[in-house]
């Protein structure tokens, strides 16, 4: 029985993957296509994460599909209206019925004979291989291992006879009415569950190593409600998100050079929030702004459960877990009855994948990518990944747009294969994250791909330059390797 084939297949239906396949069901729509996912439902990563108060740590604006804009006022939005969101769009754009659920894809394996790829994938409920083929192969898995969450090894944590989770894992009937309850880590996820916890809890505390930054952001939009009286709706959004994405990169760009002005204006604006009374020593972190993501807090009620004491923080070491808490290295305890452990994600690159190209296993740690999309020597695959610094769904958004402009010029031309090759030594040692310094890259800079000295091998992380490189420049480049179908390939 031969394998189902398909001119197009995506891997993972969350926010990179529906939004890819839109691209190429709009732009070309004589495409066969699917897409396999390994959950039971599409959403992705909103879909895995369930943590009390999840949503958005971007606007949402910009996080929305540029062919389909977020029509809500709400700037922040909860996990489950994202989930929705990327719901409705899968059905508006005919996509949902083409979503194939439940597969773990293992491997891809490319044939030059055929020009087609070979994707293996395992039916995880009932253990079934199954095999795909197709022409151009897009991996949407993002870069996280969505099995494991990241977890230090904590001393002692046996010991402890309360309840310990962890967020990517979190518990549907875990009730924490009256607990005392400890969160540890400072990042986005940290951010988020304690405000979300403490209007429940006894009392949060949030353990933490080391301060990040954390910026307030309006829940909701009132220039759009203002805008919304007088203009057409679509109007109001459109220019919206162009503010927004406007705004987004000042503001990054302005911290990249005056980062130390920048740290005063950030810590300045906690102080106003938080009040006299709070340590600032808590919000101080030992780096500079965007060495590693800010987080927001939604309408600062971050701040405000600090500020209330319905949440406290406090900057300290582990020394080892006890029967009723932790204690730290400064000899401190702190009681307990459930500990949450917002310790950060695995990097995982394809999702776990094994790539071969003719027989031959392709290490894509290795391998550079080309304008941040395809990879060096690898014939027709992508890797969409998004913005670092910015919203994912932008650069995800802009890449899909390219692999459509891409596909065309192979069918108008009758190529059958593109393989992007680096003539002019261009390599580095430096990853396609290198510039961010989060714990969670720097554990994984040997798993990631290479990045070039110079474009189109060197990752920009800028909208308007990629816009150009990605929208504008011609795809055929010198760069990019064409090549037709090989006498009696598949069709």
């Amino acid at each position: 029985m031969s394998a189902p084939d398909f001119d197009v297949l995506i891997i993972g239906a969350g926010l990179a993957g529906v939004g890819a396949a839109c691209h190429v069901t709009r732009s070309l729509p004589h495409k066969s296509l699917a897409l396999l996912e390994r959950r039971e439902h599409l959403g992705g990563t909103w879909d895995l994460f369930r943590y009390p108060g999840i949503r958005s740590d971007v606007d949402m604006l910009t996080l929305g599909y540029g062919f389909r804009p977020w029509r809500s006022p709400d700037i922040v939005a909860r996990g489950d209206k994202i989930r929705q969101y990327i719901a409705d769009t899968a059905a508006e754009f005919g996509i949902a019925e083409k979503i194939l659920y439940g597969f773990k894809v293992l491997s891809a394996e490319w044939s030059t004979t055929h020009c087609r790829w070979t994707v293996n994938a395992v039916h995880e409920a009932t253990g079934e291989i199954r095999h795909y083929s197709c022409g151009f192969l897009i991996n949407c898995t993002g870069y996280y291992n969505y099995d494991v969450g990241y977890l230090p090894d904590f001393p002692g944590a046996d010991q402890f006879n309360g309840r310990f989770v962890h967020t990517q894992h979190w518990p549907q009937d875990l009730d924490y009415t009256g607990m005392r309850v400890v969160v540890i880590g400072s990042g986005a996820t940290a951010v988020t569950v304690v405000p979300a916890m403490a209007s429940g809890a006894e009392h949060v505390t949030m353990l933490q190593r080391s301060p990040s930054y954390v910026m307030s952001l309006p829940a909701f939009d009132k220039v759009s409600e203002f805008l919304g009286r007088v203009l057409p709706e679509e109007t109001v959004y459109g220019l919206a998100r162009k503010r927004n994405i406007v705004m987004q990169r000042k503001v990054y760009l302005a911290c990249r050079r005056w980062p130390r002005l920048s740290r005063r204006l950030l810590l300045r604006h906690v102080r106003r929030r938080v009040g006299p009374s709070i340590d600032m020593r808590h919000f101080t972190p030992r780096y500079m702004p965007f060495d590693e993501r800010l987080c927001v807090a939604s309408d600062g009620d971050f701040f405000k459960a600090v500020k209330s004491g319905s949440a406290s923080i406090v900057t300290d070491e582990i020394e080892r877990f006890t029967e009723g808490g932790i204690l730290l290295k400064s000899g401190c305890e702190l009681e307990a009855d459930l500990i949450v452990a917002a310790t950060g994600l695995n990097l995982q690159f394809l999702g776990g994948m094994q790539l071969t190209v003719d027989g031959v296993p392709c290490d894509p740690s290795t391998r550079m990518t080309y304008k941040s999309v395809l990879v060096e020597d690898v014939p027709n695959f992508a890797w969409l990944f998004g913005y670092i610094n910015a919203a994912y769904t932008l650069k995800a958004d802009i890449a899909s747009a390219y692999l459509c402009r891409l596909l065309k010029h192979m069918d108008d031309n009758a190529f059958a294969v593109a393989r992007p090759c680096d003539s002019n030594a261009c390599s580095t040692a430096a990853s396609v994250m290198d510039d961010l310094h989060s714990g969670y890259i720097r554990r994984a800079q040997n798993l990631l791909p290479r990045q070039g000295s110079a474009v189109p091998w060197k990752v920009l992380m800028h909208y308007e330059k990629d816009c150009r490189l990605l929208l504008e420049d011609p795809i055929d480049d010198g760069i990019l390797s064409f090549s037709g179908a090989p006498v009696g390939a598949v069709a």
